[in-house]
């Protein structure tokens, strides 16, 4: 009838009220035979008969002797574990006997207990003995009575010597008992010294590989005792709701201590299912991480078989009867940790393909939300995947193989010439079709390749043109000529920055790539009127002006002629600039003193405004020292250039890419070594003097210690602006002067005792101060003007930026262009006159202050 139940339970996981009650009845039977035979057997002093073992009176739930009906064949069956490593984690626990000694593992008391038990069964075979002994003597003898009384006698007598015997192997074993608690005890304290057991339930958070897990358990073998077993799985019961990631770990442990502790298991699997039973039958919607990390921690113990598979079943069961809100996601994560590993055991995959049929049944009767389908298809096909025909890897010969691994596998840059030569020595006629079809196969290899494909492509192409003509062929599978993607990819780029390529390089740029852009327009044939229309507005909206060609002539000769142009502007650039460089040359040596004095400075700026001039204006002077008027002329020159280019441009790009990038040359001049001798002569001694100078200086400057009073400057102040508007020259002590003359009147400031007074002198206009001096403010005025004229293109740009802008999209119609060059100049005209009012050096300060602000 076990084995009937265990077939039945094993195929449905349940059994009928029938078998249960048929099956109850006959236990109850074979327990009242059991205990009347034993009453017998005791009575008679014999042995009951020993019941043969079928195997299946303990285990009636599993049922190992039945053999799968699942459509699969045992020696079908998947393996049980994915790979290697898991199995090793799950099944290949460490033996705690070869690490630990067998007294800390509670070892010894069940070995006395196993003698106690012998011990118990010799003495009872002994009395046997004695008394069918005494049966067969009384049986055969044919003495005296006074032989029976003495054999009698002799027989208690013995029985009492033996008793005593025995009484003194119990003395000397409770004294061997005794001491060893007391080796046991002295063993624990030397390890509760060493480390205690709160130190090491701190650590078990952290032990999150296998051999953290392993070491710990070991460290706890020497803590061993009752009370330690219980606060550890407490500890273990206790694990946080959000680190299910401990789970394994906490459950390997338990697994390798119930090698040697029996009722470390059997405190924990209760607490667990007294858990789960409570929260299942609480239904209420809280609590979810909780009910989860219970539920994996239980389907971690069934994979080390540690929780027996029907307790897993029994809690898949009550979550399929209340298929609702939480319950689904503890059946789905219970699943997902234990399923496979049932499904794949032969022992549960009868009853755990029932379970997972179940389970989809259940999910197409309800209508679950799209989270809750989603987890149970993912729990499902987890468990039991789909079947599917094992994948099929192509045969490729030798020689194709050899090809692969040298495109996809060997190419780089230091190894291109290499893969070129090897392709050279290929069976041509065999490999080329094969070849084409792996060089379009770009996209399998890296990003970086793509031009080493190229390259070979070239390479292969001077030996064989057929080649290359092939590869150029095959494009039309990536762009086949009904194909209008790209044609859109491009119109939506062009709509969304186009309109920010408008002026100078990049303008000309955009305007040769929109002609190319029409030859691939009209390559592709008649295109659809929903892309014909998007670019007729893209070519109103950046190019109104721009002539739209019909035929694939007429763009030839367009771009020919651009093509054309372009090489002339490049022949004549180089000679424009050695021409520019011969003046520079014949001028140098008419410059004057202060164009040499300030060389250095000079050759700094071109250098420095070199990138921010090159972008504003295209023939402006960067070094020199022009003044206002000349400066404005030149900036209306330039904006007029600059708008005739535009209207130009607008029908026909022409020109070459001369504001592509800001190139400083700087003219190799051959020095005579002579003179560099004597420079470098004279420039170590003026250094030496200089410094000697300054040693003086600052030796001397305790003594001078005179600061110049305030009314002093003021009236200084005051004077040199009345004395320069009528028209004298004055020079005060900080250098200043205001015109030419003769003489200059210099304040000398003097100091008697206490009192600070001042005196006027004159000073020949020729002398080396006047001279100095007026170099020094003639610089100061040259910087002032250049920070004002920097300043200037600043806040001009900008503002041409935001005019732009604003112009363009009010003026992309027909004659945008004219339109905004007359704004450009018309607001050129109302500012230029503006400056010329008078009010220049108040708008300089108001525009620094007001880029500053846009700036930041």
């Amino acid at each position: 009838m076990e084995a009937e139940n265990a077939k039945v339970l094993s195929a449905k996981g349940e059994l009928s009220d029938e078998n249960t009650a048929s099956y109850e009845k006959l236990r109850k039977s074979f327990d009242q035979l059991l205990r009347g035979v034993s009453s017998v057997a005791e009575a008679i002093d014999l042995q009951p008969p020993v019941m043969p073992d079928d195997g299946n009176t303990t285990r009636v739930t599993t049922g190992t002797d039945v053999t799968p009906s699942s459509g699969k064949e045992p020696s079908v069956l998947e393996p049980i574990w994915d790979d290697d490593d898991t199995k090793t984690f799950y099944e290949s626990l460490p033996d705690l006997r070869a690490f630990v000694p067998a007294v800390l593992l509670g070892e010894a008391e069940q070995k006395l207990n196993e003698q106690h038990a012998k011990g118990r069964e010799q003495s009872s075979e002994s009395n046997a003995e004695q008394e069918t002994e005494v049966h067969d003597n009384a049986q055969t003898s044919s003495a005296t009575e006074d032989q029976l009384e003495g054999k009698a006698d002799d027989v208690a007598k013995d029985s009492e010597e033996k008793e005593k015997d025995k009484g003194k192997e119990a003395e000397k074993s409770k004294e061997k008992d005794l001491d060893r608690k007391t080796e046991k005890d002295k063993e624990k304290v030397r390890a509760l010294d060493g480390g205690s057991l709160d130190n090491l339930l701190q650590r078990l958070p952290g032990c999150v590989s296998r051999d953290l897990i392993d070491q710990l358990t070991v460290e706890f073998c020497y803590l061993n005792s009752k009370a330690s077993r219980k606060k550890l799985v407490r500890a273990l019961f206790s694990v946080p709701r959000t680190s299910l990631e401990l789970l394994p770990y906490y459950s390997r442990m338990i697994a390798t201590l119930s090698s040697c502790m029996k009722d470390v298991p059997t405190m924990l699997l209760p607490m667990l299912e007294e858990e789960f039973n409570f929260l299942i039958n609480k239904k209420d919607q809280i609590n979810i991480e909780t009910k989860i990390k219970n539920i994996r921690f239980i389907g971690e113990l069934c994979k080390f078989k540690i929780a027996p598979a029907a307790l897993v079943f029994s809690c898949l069961k009550a979550c399929l009867d209340d298929f609702n809100h939480h319950n689904i996601d503890v059946a789905c994560n219970l699943l997902e940790t234990c399923g496979r590993f049932l499904y794949r055991s032969p022992e549960t995959t009868i009853r755990m393909a029932n379970m997972l049929e179940i389970l989809m049944r259940l999910k197409n009767v309800k209508n679950l939300d799209p989270r809750h389908s989603t987890l149970v298809e993912n729990a499902y096909y987890l468990c039991k995947p789909p079947e599917r025909s094992a994948r099929v890897s192509k045969v490729r010969p030798p020689l194709y193989q050899y090809i692969r691994k040298l495109l996809f596998s060997d190419l780089d840059k230091s190894s291109v010439e290499h893969v070129l030569r090897q392709l050279r020595k290929l069976p041509w006629v065999e490999c080329q079709q094969y070849l084409v079809k792996c060089f379009l196969k770009v996209h399998k290899g890296k990003y970086s390749q793509v031009h080493l494909i190229a390259l070979l492509t070239a390479g292969l192409s001077r030996y064989h043109d057929d080649f290359a003509v092939a590869v150029v062929d095959e494009q039309d599978v990536l762009d086949p000529p009904e194909d209008c993607f790209r044609i859109r990819l491009i119109i939506t780029l062009l709509q969304t920055c186009g309109h920010y390529f408008t002026r100078g390089s990049s303008k000309r740029k955009l305007d040769k790539f929109l002609l190319h852009f029409q030859r691939y327009i009209i390559m592709k044939g008649p295109l659809p009127l929903d892309i014909e229309f998007d670019i007729q507005d893209l070519f109103a909206e950046l190019r109104p002006n721009m002539t739209r060609y019909s035929s694939i002539d007429e763009l030839n000769s367009a771009l020919a002629e651009l093509e054309e142009h372009e090489r002339a502007a490049s022949v004549e650039k180089p000679e424009s600039e050695r021409h520019s460089d011969n003046e520079s040359q014949k001028r140098q040596p008419h410059d004057d003193g202060r164009g040499s004095a300030n060389g250095a400075e000079g050759n700094g700026k071109d250098h420095g405004e070199g990138a921010d001039s090159e972008s504003y204006s295209d023939s402006g002077s960067i070094g020199g020292h022009e003044d206002e008027e000349d400066l404005l002329s030149e900036e209306k020159s330039n904006d007029a250039s600059e708008n005739e280019g535009d209207d130009e441009d607008d029908g026909m790009p022409v020109g070459s890419d001369e504001d592509e990038g800001v190139e400083v040359r700087q003219k190799v001049v051959q020095v005579d070594p002579k003179e560099q001798e004597d420079f470098d002569r004279e420039l170590k001694a003026l250094l030496q003097e200089s410094l000697e100078s300054r040693k003086s200086e600052v030796r001397s400057r305790s003594s001078l210690n005179m600061k110049v009073p305030m009314n002093v400057l003021e009236g200084s102040k005051d004077a040199r602006a009345v004395e320069s508007e009528s028209g004298e020259e004055t020079v005060d002590e900080e250098g200043g002067n205001a015109g030419g003359g003769s003489k200059v009147r210099v304040k000398v400031l003097m100091k008697k005792g206490h009192k600070q007074q001042t005196k006027q002198m004159f000073v020949p206009g020729d002398c080396s101060l006047v001279q100095s001096t007026k170099q020094q403010e003639a610089a100061e005025l040259e910087e002032k003007q250049n920070i004002k004229r920097r300043i200037l293109e600043y806040n001009e740009r900008e503002e041409e930026e935001m005019n732009g802008g604003s112009s363009q999209m009010g003026n992309w119609g027909q004659g945008g262009s004219n339109t905004s060059s007359s704004i450009r100049s018309g607001g050129r005209g109302n500012w230029d006159g503006w400056i010329r009012g008078g009010a220049r050096r108040h708008h300089a300060a108001g525009g620094f202050y007001q880029g500053y602000g846009r700036r930041r």
